[in-house]
């Protein structure tokens, strides 16, 4: 060997054994196991084993601190203003107590297996929504993408209503409160009621016009209502807040969030049952129409709140689970979440009707003393005879039972003429019959019933708060399932991704403070989440039983678990589940295309609501929300199907380090390094060739950097080395 080559070859051999000193250095020296730490690859062609499979060491990612705070952030998630203000209504409306049958059947046929299978995919493969559906089926990985933005859409107009939620909350430490009496306007010469709060109610008016200060269409803006705008900006800071750690931060919360609507709930059913007229509104509520359970309509609208209550779809359930220990018994939390969601919903049904009897039993009472003085005027002027009145009945302390006997006899007396007399009947069921749902229910109704509470002001604190905290909770589930498959996908700090998808939220969601934003919110609940979030939990079904493999699926299960869970779940993920999303999905579609394209708009000189179609460019936008939400599952599919884009970069794989261990994340190898996965004998390989692959500290590193799979650990790049020959090394 010429002597020069000596000098190369002593000079290569110091910066070698320089670069391992660095490597050593920044490792910390207390920790023996990294001296044995072994280079762990992965198999480049067998894509169904883990990065992390066969580490007998916990993975860095974020854990959640006990299983109480998980199943805490998926009841919170999966329970919000739906089971409290879209649940009764639908049990009302579409049988009462018979309701729930159908709700239970199609919550074991499609809400316990379909929960159970995004609970699965997120535990097993430890990602978000976007990195689930890319390891199952990288052509469907459009399906993740799809989630985030349904998930946007909704956290763009879900976070309003906790604005609301805060504006009356606000409103409530006042005695009166505002909302108990219509205003009085005083001119120049008297005084008089509002005539818009007159014609209408003052719980009413105070949401139309003092709340929402609403314009009469969507087509007049009316510029924004600054006292929304603030409200709405606390709720985003409020959410900011909560997520800029992820789970650390959320996960503390939901002791909080998730537990203190119950106790509310509790209390407002004790209170609600000491109220007169309470028994009749649970009465009503559950006695059961069994000839309705017939209609096909019913099992849609049981199915459609099956499918939202759980969040199916949205990427926060996946997002949340990712967070669990491999081991954990997913199984066991889909059926607890799933009934925890259900018996909720009753909860909030049961507190929703006792209220709603008690206020009902106000109005008979006041239609009955409104009707008896008519009668008292009509006998005093002759017009009815003093025989016709039982002997029994005093008109000063008339019950609802006496004064509907009087009723039935001038009606039958008076038969001809009883029209013109303007009697009304003033049954409770009457009241009772008039379904009210969503903001109806609980900016209006609840809260009229709760001015006639004794100490109003404190039980308004407890409900807005309680609403509050249930919208809060669905938010960091929607969040999550935004946040997170981005940060796991393209490795952004999760600090910053929070505070500038808040920031983007918030400014986009200036549309829904405007004095038209009402509506706005109505067209984004109808359009933007339904039939996209749909076709996202069918294309999930397919990706996992037929693409990925029911079988396969079912084996992974058994590993994960410990124990093969029921076959009843192989035939619902394969067979029951796919074809039931199928009908509700044609149901939907054909519901869409029947029901006329509109809103009810709040006409200021009627004082009351009217429903409006949307302008044509208010149609634009409504299918524009639909096409934008379910767009990535085509374009992901067309782009990676037709390898529009090149995944092979050939660049090597990064390396972090944990306790002992070297993690490299598998990557396209050529020439002599892809022997290493492709398993050959050390007889079969050639001599080392290091080339360019010599491990270096980088230059003006940190001493830690963010790892490409979201960890911290010694962040080292390969040093451009120049190729000296074979025999030199």
């Amino acid at each position: 060997m010429p002597k020069n080559s000596k000098v190369v070859k002593r000079e290569i051999d110091d910066e070698v054994i320089e670069s391992v000193k660095d490597l050593l250095s920044n490792e910390d020296s207390a920790d023996d196991a990294f001296k044995k730490s072994e280079l762990l690859v992965d198999d480049q062609e067998n894509k169904d084993v883990d990065v992390e499979e066969g580490s007998d060491i916990e993975d860095e990612r974020p854990a959640w601190n006990s299983k109480l705070q998980y199943i805490l952030a998926q009841v919170g998630f999966s329970v919000g203003l739906g089971n409290v203000w879209r649940f009764p209504y639908l049990c009302q409306k579409n049988g009462g107590g018979a309701y729930l049958v159908p709700y239970l059947i199609l919550l074991m046929i499609i809400g316990i297996p379909l929960f159970f299978l995004e609970l699965s995919v997120g535990q097993r493969i430890r990602r978000g929504s976007i990195g689930v559906w890319n390891y199952i089926s990288p052509t469907l990985g459009g399906i993740g993408f799809a989630s985030c933005v349904v998930c946007f859409f909704v956290a763009l107009y879900y976070n309003v209503i906790i604005g609301w939620s805060l504006f009356y909350f606000s409103q409530s430490f006042q005695h009166p409160l505002p909302w108990d009496q219509c205003p009085l306007v005083k001119n120049t010469s008297h005084t008089f009621v509002e005539p818009e709060c007159e014609k209408s109610s003052a719980t009413t008016y105070y949401w139309y016009r003092e709340a929402l200060n609403i314009s009469n269409s969507l087509s007049e803006s009316g510029g924004l209502n600054w006292k929304m705008t603030l409200c709405l900006l606390a709720a985003w800071v409020l959410v900011c807040l909560a997520m800029i750690k992820g789970i650390q931060s959320s996960g503390k919360i939901m002791y909080f969030s998730s537990l203190f609507p119950y106790v509310v709930l509790i209390c407002f059913l004790v209170r609600g049952l000491l109220l007169n007229g309470s028994m009749d509104g649970i009465r009503h509520m559950f006695t059961p129409k069994l000839e309705i359970m017939l209609e096909p309509k019913v099992w849609r609208e049981a199915a459609t709140q099956v499918f939202f209550a759980l969040g199916l779809g949205f990427g926060g359930v996946i997002a949340f689970s990712s967070y669990n220990k491999r081991d954990n018994n997913c199984h066991f939390d889909a059926v607890l979440v799933s009934f925890i969601n259900f018996f909720t919903s009753v909860l909030a049904t049961l507190v929703v009707f006792a209220v709603l009897g008690f206020k009902a039993n106000i109005i008979n009472e006041k239609c009955i003393t409104q009707n008896s003085e008519k009668i008292l005027k009509l006998l005093k002027i002759g017009n009815l005879s003093q025989d016709m009145i039982p002997h029994h009945i005093n008109f000063s302390s008339i019950t609802a039972d006496d004064y509907n006997l009087v009723y039935d006899i001038i009606q039958k007396v008076k038969e001809e003429e009883f029209p013109a007399l303007d009697l009304k009947s003033c049954l409770i069921e009457d009241e009772l019959n008039k379904a009210v749902q969503g903001t109806g229910l609980a900016f209006i109704a609840f809260t009229e019933a709760m001015t006639h509470f004794p100490a109003s002001p404190f039980w308004s604190v407890m409900f807005f708060l309680m609403l509050v905290n249930l919208g809060l909770g669905s938010m960091f589930g929607t969040i999550e399932g935004i946040i997170t498959p981005i940060v796991d996908t393209f490795k952004v700090r999760k600090e910053i991704l929070t505070v500038i998808c808040c920031l983007v939220a918030f400014s986009i969601g200036l549309i829904f403070v405007q004095r038209s934003g009402n509506y706005f919110v109505t067209m984004f609940d109808d359009y933007s989440a339904t039939l996209p979030l749909l076709i996202v939990v069918i294309l999930e079904n397919i990706a996992i039983s037929q693409v990925y493999g029911i079988d396969k699926f079912m084996e992974d299960l058994k590993d994960m678990l410990g124990f093969s869970p029921n076959q009843y779940y192989y035939y619902m993920w394969k067979y029951i589940s796919p074809v039931v999303l199928l009908f509700l999905l044609v149901g939907s579609i054909v519901q869409m295309g029947l029901s006329p394209p509109g809103y009810n708009a709040w006409i200021e000189e009627k004082a009351t609501a009217e429903f409006l179609s949307y302008p044509p460019w208010g149609m634009i936008i409504c299918i524009s929300l639909m096409i934008l939400a379910i767009l990535p599952v085509p374009i992901v599919f067309i782009v990676r199907r037709c390898n529009l884009i090149d995944d092979s970069s050939g660049s090597l794989a990064a390396v972090s380090y944990k306790r002992g261990r070297i993690i490299k994340e598998p990557v396209n190898l050529e020439g002599d390094d892809a022997s290493l996965i492709h398993g050959k004998i050390p007889s079969e390989l050639p001599s080392p060739n290091f080339g360019k692959n010599i491990y270096r500290k980088q230059t003006g590193s940190p001493t830690l950097d963010t790892a490409p799979n979201g960890r911290y650990g010694i962040g080292y790049l390969m040093a451009d080395m120049p190729d000296m020959p074979e025999s030199d090394l």
